[in-house]
C-alpha cells in the first residue's frame, strides 16, 4: 500500500459562481487516521471530499501529501479510493470483476490481481456471491462490494461519501461495525463524510464539523461530545435545549423561565450579555421541587420516555427518563450545572 505521513489541506476553498461551498478549510490527516466530516446537508462536507478526490477543482488553496502537491493532479494519479453513496457499479459485471476494475485499468498482472480481488472479496465475506451481478445482491452486500473495489487497488487513502445512507437501521449498525473493522486489520486511511452524528462519533478518531462551507470545530469524538466549541456545533451535536438568556453576576438568567441557572461558560461572556444555555434533553433531571412543567408529547423509546414539555411561562423542553410520563402530567425537572453549557449569543 502506498503510504504517507500526512495529508494536509491548507485553506481549500470552492465556490460556485460568487458562492463559497466551501472556505478556508485547513486540516492534516494522520496516517492511519479515521477522519469523518460530520455536519447538516449543504454545510460542505461533500464538497471537501470531492476537492480531496480531484472530481472539484479548488478555487483556492492547496493539498498536499508529504512533500508533494495533489491538488494539480488528475483524480486517477493520487492513488485514493472512493466509495461513493449510491455505489456506482457496474451492473453487467460480476462481483469479482467489478473488484477487479481497478486493478485491470492499472495494468497489474493478471495472476496478481486474481489474488488480490479474491483476497479483498473474502475480506468483505462475499465469496458465495462472487460469481453474481449487482441486481442479485441486496444493499448491505452491494455496498460491501463497492468498499472491496475501493481497498483492492491498496489506496493510501480512502474517501467514503455517506456510503451508509441508503440502508435499512439494522445494516447500518452492522456496516459501521465492518467498515470500522477494516480501516484497523488494513491499516487504511479514511476520511469519512456523514450527516449522522452517532455514526461519526462511534467510528472516528477526529471529527470535522461544518457549517455553512467552515469548520465550526475539529476534535475527537469525546471533545465534540462533550465540549462543543459554540452554539451551532452544540444543536447538532444533541444539545436540542437551547435556551436564550443573559449573564447576570455569576448566574445566568433564561428569558421566560424566570430562574437562575448556573452552567459552564463556553466563549467569553461579560455581566449583561445575552447568551444561549443548551443542554441534552437526557441531561434535564426530573426533581420534586424543580420548577414546574406540564408534558405535553411522550413518545415511548423501549426504556426511555421521550417527552416535550412546557413550563408555566411557555418555555419549550426535551427530555428523556426512564420514568413513565404521559400528556397532562405536571413534573418538577432541574437543569443540573454540570451538563448545562453557555455561549454567547
Amino acid at each position: 500500500m502506498t503510504g504517507f505521513e500526512t495529508l494536509r489541506l491548507d485553506g481549500v476553498t470552492r465556490r460556485f459562481g460568487d458562492a463559497d461551498a466551501l472556505t478556508g478549510l485547513d486540516l492534516e490527516i494522520r496516517r492511519g487516521e479515521f477522519i469523518a466530516l460530520l455536519g447538516p446537508s449543504g454545510c460542505g462536507k461533500s464538497t471537501a471530499l470531492n476537492c480531496l478526490a480531484g472530481l472539484l477543482p479548488l478555487s483556492d488553496g492547496s493539498i498536499w501529501r508529504d512533500g508533494t502537491r495533489l491538488d494539480t493532479l488528475p483524480p486517477e494519479r493520487r492513488g485514493f479510493g472512493m466509495v461513493f453513496q449510491n455505489y456506482a457499479l457496474f451492473p453487467h459485471l460480476s462481483v469479482r470483476n467489478n473488484v477487479a476494475f481497478g486493478l485491470k485499468m492499472r495494468g497489474v498482472p493478471r495472476a496478481q490481481a486474481r489474488r488480490r480481488t479474491e483476497d479483498a472479496i473474502r475480506l468483505v465475506h462475499l465469496e458465495e456471491h462472487a460469481g453474481k451481478l449487482p441486481g442479485q445482491l441486496s444493499g448491505g452486500q452491494q455496498q460491501r462490494v463497492a468498499i472491496a473495489r475501493a481497498v483492492v487497488v491498496e489506496p493510501s487513502l480512502v474517501l467514503m461519501d455517506e456510503p451508509l445512507s441508503n440502508l435499512d437501521a439494522k445494516l447500518r449498525l452492522e456496516m459501521r461495525t465492518e467498515i470500522r473493522r477494516l480501516h484497523q486489520n488494513l491499516g487504511l486511511t479514511t476520511v469519512y463524510v456523514t450527516h449522522d452524528q452517532e455514526e461519526a462519533l462511534s467510528m472516528a478518531d477526529r471529527l470535522v464539523v461544518l457549517r455553512a462551507g467552515r469548520v465550526q470545530q475539529i476534535g475527537t469524538p469525546e471533545q465534540v461530545h462533550t465540549r462543543p466549541a459554540n452554539r451551532h456545533v452544540a444543536d447538532f451535536m444533541g444539545f436540542r435545549n437551547l435556551l436564550p438568556g443573559r449573564s447576570v453576576d455569576d448566574h445566568f438568567k433564561i428569558n421566560d423561565l424566570g430562574v437562575r441557572v448556573s452552567g459552564t461558560s463556553v466563549g467569553e461572556i461579560h455581566k449583561g450579555d445575552p447568551v444561549v444555555a443548551a443542554i441534552r434533553p437526557e441531561d434535564v433531571l426530573l426533581r420534586p421541587g424543580g420548577f414546574e412543567v406540564t408534558v405535553e408529547v411522550a413518545e415511548y423509546h423501549g426504556r426511555e420516555i421521550a417527552a416535550e414539555v412546557r413550563t408555566t411561562d411557555g418555555l419549550t423542553l426535551h427530555l428523556r427518563t426512564s420514568q413513565r410520563l404521559a400528556p397532562g402530567d405536571k413534573v418538577g425537572v432541574d437543569l443540573p450545572a454540570d451538563r448545562l453549557l453557555v455561549f454567547p449569543a
